[in-house]
């Protein structure tokens, strides 16, 4: 599907679409969070006009399947994650989504620097991230896109 969010609502805003948008499902649009609590820490946002997850259409929920199953995918393969978090809090951002964090055993590099865990083995710590600038959270959008299934 194409990258078309030409009605995006609050969260994907606050979450930097369109310009940290990886992909656009016809229910859903990942992003690459802007802080990256770990590498390559996502947000799934419904593109629904919804504010609780039972209020998802039927069609929402089925795609959401497809949606879990690219996100691993691509994620297991570039990054090798060891667990995968999906919180889904909606306490200041009411839109349907969640903050897929990938977790990490050990630290991680990618260009040329360390990322870390910092929570590793409880909780994801959303306080605490891997600092990036623009040159690297680009190029690890791009490299998201460009393995993301067609």
């Amino acid at each position: 599907m194409t990258e078309d969010i030409s009605i995006p609502n609050k969260t994907m805003l606050k979450f930097g679409a369109p310009e940290t948008s990886i992909h656009s499902y016809s229910s859903w649009l990942v992003l690459l969070r802007p802080v990256q609590v770990t590498l390559g820490a996502l947000v799934l946002v419904a593109r629904e006009p919804v504010t609780a997850f039972s209020q998802l259409s039927p069609a929402g929920f089925t795609e959401l399947a497809k949606v879990t199953h690219d996100v691993e995918t691509v994620l297991s393969h570039l990054f090798h994650y060891d667990k995968l978090n999906y919180l889904m809090l909606m306490m200041i951002d009411p839109d349907v989504h969640f903050h897929v964090i990938p977790r990490y055993a050990k630290n991680q590099q990618y260009a040329a620097r360390d990322f870390f865990d910092f929570a590793w083995p409880g909780p994801p710590d959303l306080g605490q991230n891997n600092k990036v600038d623009d040159e690297i959270f680009n190029h690890l959008r791009d490299e998201l896109k460009a393995n993301w299934p067609a």
